[in-house]
């Protein structure tokens, strides 16, 4: 960027140097876990004593991940990222400042210390095995000594990898086991309560207790149906026996009673047969209105289809008048924004007419004295204060015409504004502006002030035809601009919303080119503006002039820019 412009840039990540796009040290991906240690160095017992410089400056252990300062010392990863947490980080070796720019991975070191002989991570528990560091995921991973948990979900024990087989089949008490009654499959914790409850094949007593003392738990409701010590009722309940007792005697009852239960069933028959009687002369009644019901039903159904017809008609009015009032309530706003504006104006333009004439006036009456009291000494005294007057209305007529022309310029400028944060910019003369642009007559062009909405953020677009910093000469450089606004003090600071920098494709293919960012909320580009407007933020490369001017973004020596900013997520004021 040139000196003497205050224009804050955000370049996009592609199109930075590669040293601004390298991710930093805590955003690169970490070694595997379980292999390195959360914090320090490595801690595993080393075959031979390593040398110093293998060893981390901070912590003293051998390195994890080493990484080399620019004096030259060495630091395990997890070591140096809190060295640099810190404010004004330096060496503890020679107290020299770090630079987290300055500080690169030490791959031929950690290629080394990668080979030094170790002994295995389970040396504790009897494994005698050496290998490189390299090699120790490798090796836990077969290890017979090495810890492991029981595979069994349940079961939260741990133990030797050689001893693994001698639990799942002994001593893991969620091991699987089979029903010896039903070969059912389950967990050793779950057999007792299945042959208690469940198990279909598992021997119980029959809860009467009669000489079947052992009885598959499946067959125990069919058991329950012959045997004969079991509670039951006498088969002619329905028809009004009330007879209860043992499966072996009810034979005898229905022996016994054969001529009462043949007389309860005559009496029921009897009574059903009045009933069938009564419910036939009462179907009878009721089929004679059957017609006309018939009839009424149609006729409630015609109806009932009408009035749905009508109901539809009736809902789809009232969404176009729904719509209607929305649409003329956002034109209301509209004129009564305009209206506000325009009565000042209108209220300037008829005091102007109204002194103009006064001027007028007075010119005839001067003229009048002028050519009647020629040779008059009170008519020159006359004259002269006249005259006085009528410069004083000039004057005063001037400053009106100022404030005319300003008043002017403001509806101009209310015309062609936008409330729903889109901005649609049309730039004419591209050739001669772009000349102007790079002969340094007119470096930039600020677009019209567009808004988030009627009492939103007021913002415009900066465009360098000619480019600015990096992009100058080579790209069109286009840059977002927060303004002052008069409703800011209602408005959240500093600005967070989203915003699209586009140049538009006048050809047939419509391949606009684009550019969106967040803004950052530390900039002072987005806090409430102090003065007319803030520093400006965008993309100084954010089209190349080849592209620009070989393609279809200009026609008839006219190029459009768009601008969006997000208004989803905004609070009303």
């Amino acid at each position: 960027m040139s000196a003497g412009r205050n224009v804050e840039q955000q370049i996009p990540l592609q199109q930075r140097p590669p040293s601004l796009a390298m991710p930093s040290m805590a955003q690169r991906p970490r070694p595997e876990p379980g292999f390195s240690p959360l914090h320090g160095g490595f801690r595993d017992h080393f075959v031979t004593t390593p040398e110093p410089k293998y060893c981390c400056e901070t912590c003293r252990l051998v390195l994890c991940n080493p990484r080399q300062t620019e004096c030259g010392h060495r630091f395990c990863e997890s070591c140096i990222n809190e060295l640099l947490s810190k404010p004004n980080p330096v060496c503890p070796a020679d107290l020299l400042p770090l630079f987290e720019d300055k500080i690169f991975r030490d791959v031929c070191c950690n290629r080394e210390i990668m080979a030094l002989k170790v002994y295995c991570r389970s040396e504790k528990n009897g494994c005698k095995e050496q290998m490189c560091l390299q090699q120790v995921m490798e090796h836990l991973v077969i290890c017979p000594y090495f810890e492991v948990p029981c595979p069994l979900g349940k079961c939260k024990e741990k133990m030797m990898r050689k001893d693994m087989p001698e639990h799942l089949s002994r001593k893991c008490k969620h091991r699987e086991v089979t029903c010896e009654f039903c070969s059912l499959k389950m967990a050793l914790t779950e057999l007792q309560k299945h042959k208690e409850t469940v198990c279909p094949a598992f021997p119980v007593a029959c809860p009467n207790h009669c000489s079947f003392s052992s009885i598959l738990r499946s067959e125990l409701s069919s058991h329950q149906h012959d045997c004969p010590k079991a509670q039951v009722t006498c088969s002619f309940i329905r028809y009004g026996c009330s007879y209860k007792g043992l499966n072996q005697e009810m034979r005898e009852h229905e022996s016994s009673f054969a001529s009462e239960h043949l007389r309860m069933m005559a009496v029921r028959n009897t009574t059903l047969e009045a009933k069938v009687e009564d419910v036939k002369s009462e179907l009878m009644e009721r089929y004679k209105v059957l017609p006309s019901l018939s009839s009424r039903l149609a006729e409630v159904e015609r109806q009932y289809e009408e009035m749905r017809e009508k109901n539809r008609q009736l809902e789809q009015k009232l969404v176009s008048m729904q719509m209607l009032m929305s649409s003329h309530s956002e034109k209301l706003l509209e004129v009564e924004m305009e209206l506000r504006e325009l009565r000042p104006l209108r209220a300037m333009r008829e005091e102007v007419e109204t002194l103009r004439g006064s001027v007028e006036s007075m010119r005839s009456m001067v003229s009048s004295l002028d050519s009647s009291c020629v040779n008059s000494a009170s008519g020159s005294h006359t004259l002269a204060s006249l005259e006085q007057q009528l410069t004083r209305h000039d004057d005063l007529m001037s400053v009106h015409d100022v404030r005319l022309a300003e008043m002017d310029l403001k509806l101009q400028v209310l015309e062609t504004a936008s409330f729903n944060g889109t901005l649609i910019w049309k730039i004419r003369d591209y050739k001669r502006r772009k000349q102007e642009a790079v002969v340094s007559k007119t470096l930039s062009l600020y677009s019209q002030p567009f808004y988030t909405g009627y009492f939103g953020y007021k913002m415009c677009a900066r465009v360098y035809l000619n480019g600015d910093g990096m992009g100058k000469g080579t790209h069109l450089s286009l840059f977002f601009v927060v303004m002052r606004g008069e409703y800011d003090a209602l408005l959240q600071w500093p600005f967070k919303q989203k915003v699209t920098l586009m140049l538009m494709d006048q050809g047939p293919a419509r391949k606009h080119l684009g550019d969106a960012f967040k803004p950052d909320p530390s900039s002072s580009s987005f806090r409430r503006p102090t003065g007319e407007m803030n520093i400006a933020s965008g993309c100084p490369l954010f089209v190349a002039q080849t592209v620009l001017e070989n393609g279809t973004y200009i026609k008839d020596d006219t190029i459009f820019i768009k601008v969006t900013v997000d208004t989803s997520d905004l609070p009303d004021p």
